[in-house]
């Protein structure tokens, strides 16, 4: 019977050596994976932001029409706040709830002189209007005292956002021209919640078609990233 082949030991066992690193070595590559990781972040953020500040670049400076808007645009834009609002069913909702449509808004007491009567009919006509583009948009009246609202003009205002407003809060954020009330624009804002431009006071008719034009040229820049409702 053929014995077993004994294992040779003439040879050593070979072993592999493995240095550590050095503790210099690991806080730089850690110190290099954080700025990767910064770096990559940035990347992402400007890839959301790049379709909205496309889309503005070719509203105000690409475009040749841009030039010769009728709306005063802000400059900085203002964010909407984070306040309490109320609608006229008593319930309550925050401003930035109104967020993901361009709004164009008014201001006025419930009691809604002649001027308010006009501006809501001009909101009106100015988003009908629009068309096929009208879902991109909101009707909004913000009422900025406690008074009632005339039954009589609740059937008008079907198709309109009504919320009641703290008048100083709004007064943070919605401004007129100088030597003008805040009652004597319309304002328009931005689906990212920016207020960014503002309307000639008294408006009439042929500066609603003006304004109108200023909406299309921006409800066009704005068609690859901004979608109706919300």
């Amino acid at each position: 019977m053929q014995d077993k082949k004994s294992p040779d030991t003439s040879h050593p066992l070979g072993m592999t050596v493995y240095d550590l690193p050095l503790p210099a070595e690991v806080a730089q590559a850690d110190s290099k994976r954080t700025s990767m990781g910064r770096f990559n972040m940035l990347l992402v953020l400007l890839a959301c932001a790049a379709p909205v500040v496309a889309s503005y670049i070719t509203y105000y400076w690409v475009r040749p029409e841009a030039r010769r808007n009728f709306g005063e645009l802000i400059q900085p834009t203002r964010a909407i706040p984070s306040i309490e609002v109320e609608r006229l069913d008593g319930n309550k909702i925050k401003l930035t709830d109104l967020k993901g449509q361009w709004l164009l808004v008014s201001v006025s007491g419930a009691a809604c002189d002649a001027a308010c009567q006009q501006h809501l009919y001009l909101q009106r006509q100015i988003l009908v209007g629009l068309g096929k583009e009208r879902p991109r948009t909101e009707w909004v009246w913000l009422v900025n005292d406690k008074a009632e609202v005339p039954n009589t003009l609740l059937p008008a205002l079907e198709e309109a956002t009504v919320l009641r407003i703290d008048p100083k809060a709004l007064a943070q954020w919605l401004q007129p021209e100088a030597n003008k009330k805040l009652e004597d624009h319309l304002y328009m804002v931005d689906p990212m919640g920016e207020w960014m431009m503002r309307f000639p006071a008294q408006l009439n008719t042929e500066g609603a078609l003006k304004a109108k034009r200023d909406m299309e040229r921006l409800l066009r820049a704005s068609a690859s990233w901004d979608l109706p409702g919300r």
